[in-house]
């Protein structure tokens, strides 16, 4: 059986983008959103997805390159003046490895961001990351230790399997990205959690557009593939600054085809969330039983780098 999870980034960011989610969802094949919580519109989401029940929302973690939640002053050494968060992954990733303070703030934040989900009243249907920087092993314990107090569920891996895109696009050139032993060690980690098998969106991120998204079903390999996408009704000045080179009309468009959802029906594919696996008599379904990580592993985590 195949499941296809379609997934909308940055929920939150501005009005243009929650709109074309929303659109995407009630006219076309979107099943899922990521929610920033501390983004500038992040109130217009919610609002939105309480009218869409059939949408599954997932917590869209901010941990670099946008605005803390929590106050500066309590998060100092992650973030700057005014909340601003580092931009250089890279510097960012050392940092959280290497120095103890930055860590500590790192688990406030992200318990900040757990906790701003929760108050919203929408059931946690997930958790990723900006950047996925949830891919480094730092990030990874915090998420897991911290997300087992909200009822975390699920989590996405980001493994993009190159033999796919191969297939699909031949006359393109692909090479198995440098972080692919982090995205191998975040799927051993995440333990009891429900996890995508594939990911498909990393080669070509803000630039899944109707062809390219035609030609990748069909080589879609068993399992439960998520593809990922940053619609937008319109390039609005935040979109525009955060993400200059993205195509968000023409993601939006390829989420509304006709031809697409004709395609995904023809090849026998489910659409569904991280919630409907649970299900699923999958090795990375959520074992019966199974229980987040203790307050001694959370402490644990934050304190082991």
């Amino acid at each position: 059986m195949k499941r296809l999870i379609i997934t909308a980034d940055d929920f939150g960011l501005d009005e243009a983008v929650n709109a074309a989610v929303e659109q995407a969802h009630r006219e076309g094949v979107l099943s899922a959103a990521s929610l920033m919580v501390g983004a500038p519109a992040a109130a217009d989401a919610v609002r939105r997805a309480r009218r869409l029940p059939g949408l599954k929302v997932g917590l869209h973690l901010v941990l670099v390159d946008g605005v803390a939640l929590s106050p500066a002053a309590e998060i100092a050494g992650l973030a700057g003046a005014g909340g601003a968060l580092g931009k250089n992954l890279f510097l960012a990733g050392l940092r959280f490895f290497l120095l103890p303070e930055v860590r500590r703030a790192l688990a406030k934040e992200i318990r900040a961001q757990f906790a701003a989900f929760r108050a919203t009243g929408l059931a946690l249907d997930h958790v990723n990351a900006h950047k996925h920087i949830h891919l480094h092993p730092t990030v990874a314990r915090l998420v897991i230790a911290i997300g087992g107090e909200f009822g975390l569920r699920a989590i996405r891996i980001p493994e993009e399997p190159v033999s796919v895109l191969s297939r699909a696009f031949p006359e393109e050139r692909y090479r198995q990205p440098f972080y692919a032993l982090w995205a191998s060690r975040l799927r051993a980690r995440a333990g009891g959690l429900l996890t995508n098998d594939h990911l498909f969106g990393l080669a070509w991120s803000g630039a899944m557009v109707e062809e390219r998204l035609l030609r990748l079903l069909p080589h879609l390999p068993p399992g439960t593939s998520e593809i990922y996408f940053h619609p937008a009704v319109a390039r609005s000045p935040a979109f525009e600054s955060a993400m200059p080179l993205y195509r968000p009309r023409e993601e939006l468009e390829a989420l509304l085809s006709p031809r697409v959802a004709r395609r995904i029906a023809e090849l026998g594919i489910s659409l569904s969330g991280y919630g409907d696996l649970a299900a699923d008599a999958r090795p990375s379904a959520l074992r019966p039983g199974a229980s987040g990580p203790t307050v001694a592993a959370q402490d644990q985590a934050a304190k082991g780098g």
